[in-house]
């Protein structure tokens, strides 16, 4: 089954200046800045569950697990890091075949009615089409995280950032995550490089403007023991793999009444494949 709802796309700046967007709220209206218009849309999304085999991280951009978490409180950050952290690296390493992983951030999201999300402690789902990353802010974040030494080795091997993003608590029938197949996707006319302005430094990823042909997909009711990875970037830039999957959350109108707001986590990893 598929469900029809509302996605925001984005219609980068008329004047051909580069999209950006303050992240921290302007202290007298409490919006957060940009340049760029959102673009709802309303569109078709399709429930894979029990097709979740038909796409995979390096031809969609993005593939559906199974495998439960040991550390499944998601209360304590330093709790989290020190015992949740460990356990997905081993997992991602076995789900690529990676050589090295880093996790340099994690975001819980608890849905709360009427929030907005700027909060950075109370985070809520992105109602807003986007990709983690752009190639510039992908090798920065090598170059951030990574000893100094290792760096120019690390960037000579295949790399990737990868997301996990696994509901927590209970199922995430409330404002799932859909993701765009990679396949349907130009990355040439469809994605707007927007920069992400921080207090002390800019970040960049990839707003989507809408394309008719956008295959969206989702995977109903995932619960704690599902997880997705999503990939942000790629080094192999030459057509032969996936280099991204754009995603966002959505208010699914055939949710039940009284369904549990959604608790998810998500993790963002660089993922390297060194030679042997």
């Amino acid at each position: 089954m598929s469900s029809v709802a509302k996605l925001n796309y984005a219609i980068p700046p008329a004047d051909g200046s580069r999209a950006f967007t303050q992240v921290y709220p302007d202290p007298v209206t409490g919006e957060q800045p940009r340049n760029w218009q959102q673009d709802s849309r309303i569109v078709e999304i399709e429930d894979i569950r029990g097709k979740e085999d038909n796409y995979s991280l390096d031809v969609a951009g993005f593939q559906y697990f199974r495998y439960p978490a040991k550390h499944t409180k998601f209360t304590d950050e330093e709790e989290i890091k020190e015992e949740y952290y460990p356990e997905s690296i081993e997992l991602i390493k076995k789900l690529t075949g990676a050589s090295r992983v880093v996790i340099f951030d994690h975001t819980l999201r608890r849905r709360r009615r009427g929030e907005g999300g700027a909060d950075p402690k109370n985070r809520q789902p992105v109602a807003q089409v986007h990709a983690d990353q752009t190639m510039a802010a992908s090798i920065v974040r090598v170059r951030r995280h990574l000893p100094a030494s290792d760096v120019p080795a690390l960037l000579r091997c295949r790399f990737q950032i990868i997301n996990l993003w696994r509901p927590i608590s209970h199922p995430a029938v409330d404002w799932p995550l859909a993701v765009c197949d990679f396949r349907s996707l130009d990355t040439k006319m469809d994605l707007v490089p927007t920069v992400l302005k921080f207090r002390d430094r800019d970040g960049e990823v990839y707003g989507v403007k809408y394309k008719p042909g956008h295959k969206w997909v989702y995977k109903s009711a995932m619960d704690p023991e599902d997880f997705v990875l999503l990939k942000c970037f790629d080094s192999i830039q030459d057509g032969s793999v996936a280099t991204l999957a754009p995603h966002t959350g959505f208010e699914d109108p055939k949710t039940p009444k009284d369904t549990p707001f959604r608790e998810s986590i998500e993790l963002r990893a660089l993922v390297f494949y060194e030679e042997k």
